[in-house]
């Protein structure tokens, strides 16, 4: 009887050719492109012709049939090789993945095949200024006008909007019975009127940009509308489940890959007889950092395996604590890479010392980890709320 494994053989073989198309791009080709002010366009078409962009959408629509196990895959060694797609974390994780879920047929057929061969991508909007990870507090409204929406709003650290050939805007309509408001999700055309966006500039090394967005009488048709005006949270967090996985799918790679150059300079670099890894002070701390990263992706691969058994409920708990993991081990994954390489690194040669901030931001997105903590708190532990 063999040794029983976490990923089946399928899995292992999509995790070494995704592996290698990372190879073939890697640090230097994500470095220029962020110098260039540009975009990762030869990278997202390669996988996208691969099949990997697409992995996880309907096979009846293009995709690979898989799930976000699948995707997850793809976004981790992308990262790991140093070259990670953030747009997947938004177009086929949250986007595809509500479209298909709760989509109409025509927006099924308008809409996946081009998420899935990459030939269109779409924007995520949910963040709000005064908002901030109070979901609850969005004011984004949507209301009728006779069989159009017609949308008010503004939105913040929005990923991607100018290559975005639409955004998912979460707005709020009014319940016609209790006069409360429930959250909805509206596909927006990026050159709709009214739809305004402006760039925020970001202390980030990134070929994502990040813009303010502004919905000024967004006047939509009532197809844009996505699934059941009265579903609410069901739909929004068939959408923000999956984000929270991918983050720590992104977060895993950035880790490895700084780790990856760590152990690599640890294990040629002489100042005395022995390269400086043969010493415990700077072997243990990556020996850690190793051990945190493999422990957050088992909690990350159990989310994705929960999400993909249709376990909601389930993969809520796993993905916000798979996310809080992996942003922690990454975290700590890049500093101490940093530390190790001492003075180099924090030189361009050597591209770690733009991964600090880079690290963090899966801290505080898409959710910070003190909502996840409070997330776990009531939901896990049964503990009384303080707001």
């Amino acid at each position: 009887m063999g040794t029983p494994t976490i990923e089946s053989e399928e899995h292992r073989a999509l995790r070494k050719a995704v592996a290698a198309l990372g190879a073939r791009y890697g640090r230097a080709y994500f470095a220029r492109v962020v110098a260039e002010g540009a975009h990762t366009d030869e990278l997202w078409a390669e996988a996208a012709k691969l099949g990997y962009l697409g992995v996880n959408l309907p096979e009846e629509h293009g995709g690979g049939g898989g799930g976000i196990v699948e995707l997850s895959i793809v976004l981790e060694e992308l990262g790991a090789a140093g070259c990670p797609l953030l747009m997947m974390v938004v177009s086929p994780a949250i986007c595809g993945t509500v479209i298909a879920r709760f989509g109409t047929e025509e927006q099924k057929r308008t809409w996946l095949p081009g998420l899935a061969d990459g030939s269109r991508k779409m924007a995520f909007g949910i963040t709000e200024p005064d908002a901030g990870s109070n979901s609850h507090r969005i004011t984004t409204t949507a209301r009728k006008d006779g069989e159009d929406w017609v949308l008010n709003g503004r939105k913040v650290f929005i990923s991607g909007v100018d290559i975005a050939d639409a955004t998912l805007i979460v707005g709020r309509t009014e319940d016609a019975r209790t006069g409360r408001l429930k959250p909805c999700l509206f596909i927006v055309p990026r050159d709709t009127p009214g739809f305004g966006r402006s760039p925020i500039a970001m202390e980030l090394s990134a070929p994502e940009k990040q813009f303010e967005l502004t919905l000024d009488d967004v006047r939509l048709p009532a197809d844009a509308l996505v699934g059941d005006e009265d579903a609410g949270l069901l739909q929004l967090f068939a959408g923000l489940n999956p984000e929270r996985i991918m983050t720590a799918a992104f977060a895993l790679g950035m880790g490895r890959y700084a780790l990856g150059r760590a152990v690599d300079y640890a294990g040629t670099r002489q100042v005395w007889k022995e390269p400086i890894g043969a010493h415990q002070a700077v072997a243990h701390p990556l020996a850690q950092a190793h051990i945190e990263l493999e422990l957050a992706r088992l909690m990350m691969q159990k989310a994705a395996h929960l999400y993909d058994a249709g376990d909601d409920l389930g993969a809520g708990e796993a993905a916000n604590m798979a996310k809080y993991a992996a942003a922690e081990a990454a975290v700590h994954a890049v500093d101490q890479a940093v530390h190790t390489l001492g003075g180099n690194g924090l030189t361009q040669e050597y591209g770690l010392g733009s991964m600090i901030t880079a690290a963090r931001v899966a801290r505080i997105a898409p959710v910070s980890r003190e909502m996840i903590l409070n997330f776990v708190s009531h939901q896990s532990l049964g503990l009384p709320k303080s707001y």
